[in-house]
């Protein structure tokens, strides 16, 4: 069984926010397959589906970004889903607007989210899905995160969530975060 998390805030306010690309990205994949998170179950909104034949879980957390490793955590240990079996999607702002990489495990790189899952998985190994929103020019963090994407800024991101797309069903497919590398990053 393989989960993958997109991160984000719930609720209205931050809908299409550059920090809510981890949900803009699930979003996307479920509707290009058609599916809905039909359970509003351990903090967070998900779907237990058959994939190509795989076991898989899709969950967007409710927790507010800072503590999306609870629900992570929650879904993990009920399912008994090992690490190395987890896709986190989440907002990169390190990285050029609509850029992608993809990671196996290591440090949080300064976000709150992916610290809060390395502290309640207990690991950093861990895959991730990181898709850049690039670092605020003259706003302040919080203010960049917080608003959302222009025009041409959303045509990049567009583009990413289509890859993300394919990247999510190579994972799903089994196939190892080396390869994902060697193919998307």
């Amino acid at each position: 069984m393989k989960i993958i998390a997109g991160l984000g805030n719930p609720g209205k306010k931050y809908d299409k926010t550059k920090h809510n690309t981890g949900f803009m990205a699930m979003d996307y994949y479920l509707n290009e397959k058609g599916l809905s998170l039909d359970k509003n179950k351990f903090e967070g909104l998900w779907t237990k589906q058959k994939i190509n034949n795989k076991d898989v879980i899709l969950l967007e957390p409710q927790t507010f970004m800072n503590e999306s490793g609870r629900s992570v955590a929650q879904v993990a240990n009920f399912f008994k889903v090992k690490p190395e079996d987890i896709l986190i999607i989440h907002d990169d702002m390190d990285m050029p607007i609509g850029k992608i990489r993809i990671r196996a495990d290591g440090k949080s790189g300064g976000h709150n989210g992916i610290k809060s899952i390395v502290r309640d998985l207990g690991t950093e190994k861990f895959n991730r899905l990181k898709i850049g929103i690039r670092h605020p020019q003259k706003a302040s963090v919080v203010s960049w995160v917080l608003t959302p994407f222009n025009e041409e800024q959303q045509k990049l991101m567009d583009d990413a969530f289509s890859t993300s797309v394919k990247i999510i069903d190579d994972f799903i497919a089994g196939h190892d975060s080396q390869y994902l590398m060697n193919k998307y990053n």
